[in-house]
């Protein structure tokens, strides 16, 4: 088994929840966080350096920091007590708690991590079981670990699968919920979907973050029938849609509608359901659809021209928002069809 002395690792950021998609549909952007790694001779330790989004916050202790006690859970299931002497640099233009999947990212890196580091030779399809262990939203990590527009599902676990023990968990437990155990196999399943390359994301970035778990407190334990068919109606347009040429931006805008997590979020992210109504292809050339990303605070707009004059209208309404408004940055990405990688060197 060759050992390599250098190697990098690439992970995309991702948005979830897309349009009427809630926990189903992802998609992976032209923006990574990187690892760059080197193994270091034997009784060196761990060196983390780490620059980018939350570089005054995010800790880089092993057993502290998302990526590497992800690792470290990874390699302990194999029987490996720790990460082998190792400097790795961090650098995540991620921007944190905004709804671009900083958190899947995260765990897939940290996965990908103990697979090269222990020289564990998973498959793609088994590290998606651990990262499901630790994210346990796999319309973040499969896009992150795949790459593309991937629909997914996870399966049911029965009760025993959910006893003890102690991993990562990318976001708080509620109400002491037990932590899920060492993985089983196929606790995850997922579909790579078609995506036009005429149609670009525009993320639209808020100055103020939403914690996921706040996010998911608002929703109810219950749906309405109509509701719930408003949103599996769209979804199975939406995903052929997305696919096709030339763009049909009239029907993909419509079908991007949903009644199952938007409107119970609105009043997270101030000006929402302004841009919701008014960010349209009548209104504005080249926009496809709207949505909130993931979470949020990000709005995505997917669209395939005029990408500018979309995102500063978007801004418009942040920054007219009472109380001197919101400021926001935008990007204009790319959807990517390769997901994590590793590249090796001696």
């Amino acid at each position: 088994m060759t050992t390599h002395n250098k190697f990098k690792i690439t992970v995309p950021a991702t948005s979830a929840n897309i349009g009427p998609g809630f926990d189903v549909l992802g998609i992976a952007y032209s923006l990574y966080l990187t690892l760059d790694c080197e193994r270091l001779p034997a009784g060196s330790g761990l060196q983390m350096t780490y620059e980018g989004e939350g570089a005054k916050d995010v800790p880089l202790v092993a057993e502290k920091n998302l990526i590497t006690k992800t690792a470290l859970y990874v390699l302990s299931t194999y029987g490996i007590a720790s990460l082998p002497p190792l400097k790795i640099h961090v650098t995540n233009p991620i921007p944190l708690g905004r709804g671009l999947g900083s958190s899947g990212s995260a765990v897939v890196a940290g996965v990908v991590l103990a697979n090269a580091a222990g020289n564990l030779q998973m498959t793609n399809d088994r590290m998606l079981d651990y990262c499901l262990m630790v994210e346990r939203h796999p319309d973040n990590v499969a896009p992150a670990l795949f790459g593309g527009f991937v629909a997914s599902f996870l399966r049911e676990l029965e009760p025993e699968e959910l006893d003890p023990p102690s991993i990562p968990r990318s976001e708080p437990t509620r109400n002491g919920a037990a932590q899920p155990p060492t993985p089983i196999t196929d606790i995850g399943h997922y579909i790579q979907l078609g995506w036009t390359k005429e149609i670009k994301a525009i993320v639209v970035i808020p100055d103020f973050e939403v914690a996921t778990e706040d996010a998911r407190a608002v929703l109810p334990d219950m749906y309405q029938r109509a509701d719930v068919i408003y949103n599996l109606q769209r979804i199975a347009v939406l995903t052929s849609a997305l696919s096709r040429t030339p763009v049909n931006a009239d029907l993909i805008h419509k079908a991007m509608a949903d009644k199952v997590h938007q409107p119970y979020r609105k009043h997270l992210i101030p000006g929402m359901a302004d841009m919701l109504e008014k960010i349209t292809p009548k209104t504005y050339p080249g926009v496809v659809g709207i949505c909130l990303s993931g979470a949020g605070p990000t709005i995505l707009v997917l669209a395939t021209e005029n990408f500018e004059q979309i995102a500063g209208a978007v801004q418009d309404i942040f920054t007219s928002l009472p109380n001197g408004g919101i400021k926001s940055m935008y990007k204009v990405l790319d959807v990517v069809e390769e997901g994590a990688k590793t590249e090796y060197f001696d």
